[in-house]
């Protein structure tokens, strides 16, 4: 059954070819491709050779752009129409939220935020993007939202292996099994059967999430280095 997101969809015979044509083929390229399984610093973080202080900097980061409610999810939620749109965005609304939880006892557990050159600049270009997802999901474009949601679940995936490892590090308990979100969010994007334009728009959402999320690598591994001593 084809899924309509936040405005007119044509209903597609088979979810197996919206798995090689339309938004699901677009946007599993776009996490390939830009994804923070992507990002080698991503890659390190989750390691065992990761710094304990680089992960602090990378959770606090984390918790900047994501512990805040309401979340990039919740803004979805609060524009979509659409009824299969509405049950997806629902279940991961929730499971959005005990991530918010899991980032703030990280945060609490893993000390102070470690001492960076240039931080004040760091820390406003992190609050910006935070600001600048919200404004992202909050679009009234029809499917920008939802693409922004999928893609932001779909990637956090890659960022929870980060985060259980700096709780394993720790000897804390992991958050709930976030699989199950994952394998949700791939059935819903399998069943879109998207309208030109919402095609565009669910594409545009997911792109604007990965570039987001690329870009705070790209800071938390420039932290990292000025951190290095000479």
């Amino acid at each position: 059954m084809a899924v309509m997101v936040d405005g007119p969809m044509a209903v597609g015979s088979a979810v197996s070819s919206r798995q090689t044509t339309g938004p699901a083929a677009t946007i599993r390229a776009l996490l390939a491709a830009d994804g923070s399984a992507a990002a080698p610093y991503a890659g390190l973080l989750a390691s065992p050779a990761a710094m304990l202080r680089d992960l602090a900097d990378a959770v606090y980061a984390l918790c900047v752009v994501h512990g805040s409610a309401p979340g990039v999810v919740d803004h979805a939620l609060a524009r979509a129409r659409d009824r299969q749109a509405l049950a997806w965005l629902t279940g991961a609304a929730d499971a959005m939220r005990a991530e918010r939880a899991y980032l703030a006892r990280l945060t609490a557990a893993v000390g102070p935020l470690p001492s960076t050159p240039g931080h004040a600049a760091a820390e406003a270009a992190i609050i910006g993007q935070r600001q600048a997802l919200a404004m992202l999901a909050s679009s009234d474009r029809a499917g920008c939202g939802t693409g922004a949601a999928l893609a932001l679940v779909l990637d956090w995936g890659t960022v929870r292996t980060v985060l259980d490892g700096c709780a394993a590090r720790l000897g804390i308990e992991g958050g709930r099994a976030f699989a199950p979100v994952v394998q949700a969010a791939d059935a819903f994007l399998d069943a879109v059967d998207a309208a030109p334009g919402v095609e565009r728009a669910l594409a545009f959402g997911a792109q604007q999430v990965l570039a987001q999320h690329r870009g705070l690598w790209a800071l938390l591994e420039s932290r990292a280095a000025a951190r290095e001593p000479n």
